[in-house]
């Protein structure tokens, strides 16, 4: 399961990177501005990975507990 402290890091990295994407728009720093959706990007793969991680690990657990109903 996905910790806390992940999913704090993974919204932290988000605002960030919609901030850097602002400035960026703002000042008219296009390099600011695509470091800012870079990090938006990262965060959200980041996000799906342990998403995807998440769901395999139930699946894998509800699998042995379906398995030890039918041991018994």
């Amino acid at each position: 399961m996905t910790s806390f402290k992940d999913k704090f890091d993974t919204t932290k990295d988000k605002v960030k990177g919609k901030t850097n994407e602002v400035v960026g728009k703002i000042t008219d720093d296009e390099s600011q501005e695509l470091k800012g959706k870079l990090q938006q990007k990262k965060a959200e793969a980041e996000e799906n990975f342990d998403e995807a991680k998440d769901n395999v690990s139930d699946k894998i657990n509800d699998a042995f507990d379906d398995d030890k109903k039918k041991r018994r």
